[in-house]
């Protein structure tokens, strides 16, 4: 590592953010619910873009791939995102079905990871996806190529960040259950970064 490099990027001050109270004798028993209780706070905190997220996936070589998009949906059946079908997060996933997700709300100095096998949705459900979406937007996808994933998650990290680098870690792994009546454990931590 270039030692100037390394200093520069050092200088940079990181988690200017204040993150909100989090109770941890009060902890959801599903993810998906602290998730809506984070975006709450993350809107009432004004953070730009709350839905944006980055979605990895692997291509046929192994290889990692990753790009931006918007949430759709947080559910028991999981965290939705959808795109054509002729898209190259569509070749993937139909080759290689599953996924990761990752938020990151600066201002709140909060993190969401997210990963698991990745579903399609039904085909009325893509069509009322597209539905939603504006003229200009429905204009530009050929009939029949809109698509909706789901990450059903087996595994959910949310990172609260501080600024002393003593950060809180809350781990959600499937311990059992079906994909609407999962079971979770909760693993919380603390973690030096």
């Amino acid at each position: 590592m270039s030692t100037e490099s390394a200093a520069r990027l050092r200088r940079i001050r990181t988690l200017a953010g204040a993150a909100p109270d989090l109770d941890l004798d009060a902890l959801p028993e599903r993810p998906e619910d602290l998730f809506g209780a984070w975006l709450a706070e993350a809107l009432a905190a004004e953070v730009p873009e709350p839905i944006a997220v980055t979605l990895a996936t692997v291509d046929a070589d192994g290889v990692p791939d990753a790009r931006t998009l918007l949430l759709k949906d947080v559910d028991a059946r999981g965290w939705a995102f959808s795109s054509t079908a002729s898209s190259r997060k569509a070749e993937q996933l139909e080759a290689y079905p599953a996924a990761a997700m990752n938020v990151y709300w600066i201002p709140v100095a909060r993190a969401i990871r997210v990963r698991g096998p990745v579903e399609a949705a039904s085909e009325e459900e893509c069509e009322a996806d597209l539905a939603g979406r504006s003229p200009a937007a429905r204009a530009l996808v050929a009939p029949g190529d809109w698509r909706v994933w789901r990450i059903v998650p087996d595994r959910v990290e949310f990172w609260q960040g501080s600024e002393d680098r003593d950060h809180l870690r809350l781990v959600y792994t499937r311990v059992g259950g079906g994909i609407e009546d999962a079971r979770w454990s909760i693993d919380v931590s603390r973690a030096a970064g």
